[in-house]
C-alpha cells in the first residue's frame, strides 16, 4: 500500500529488530542457553511483533476505514479486510 511508504523506514527498522531478535533466539537455542532465557526472549519477540501488528492496524484503519474521502463502500471493504486480519491474528 502506498500509505505504508510514508513510514517505510520505521517499519523496516522495526522488522529488522524483530529479525535480529529471532536470530538471537536461534543462536541461543543452538548454544544451549537456559529455557528461562529463551522464554524471556520469546516474550520480547512476541511483544515486538504485536507492536508491529498494532502499527499496521492503525495505518490500515486511518487509510481504509476512517478517511473521509472514502466512499461508504470503500470504508466497508476496509473494515471487512481489517476484521479478517484481526480474526486471523487472534487465533
Amino acid at each position: 500500500m502506498a500509505h505504508l511508504q510514508k513510514n517505510q523506514k520505521q517499519l523496516l527498522a522495526r522488522i529488522s529488530r524483530i529479525s535480529g531478535q529471532l536470530r538471537t533466539a536461534e543462536k541461543k537455542i543452538e548454544d544451549g542457553v537456559s529455557c528461562e532465557d529463551i522464554l524471556h526472549l520469546a516474550a520480547s519477540i512476541r511483544g515486538a511483533v504485536n507492536g508491529l501488528v498494532e502499527e499496521l492496524i492503525a495505518e490500515h484503519l486511518a487509510e481504509h476505514v476512517v478517511d473521509e474521502r472514502l466512499s461508504f463502500a470503500e470504508r466497508q471493504a476496509g473494515a471487512a479486510e481489517l476484521l479478517a486480519v484481526i480474526r486471523r491474528y487472534s487465533k
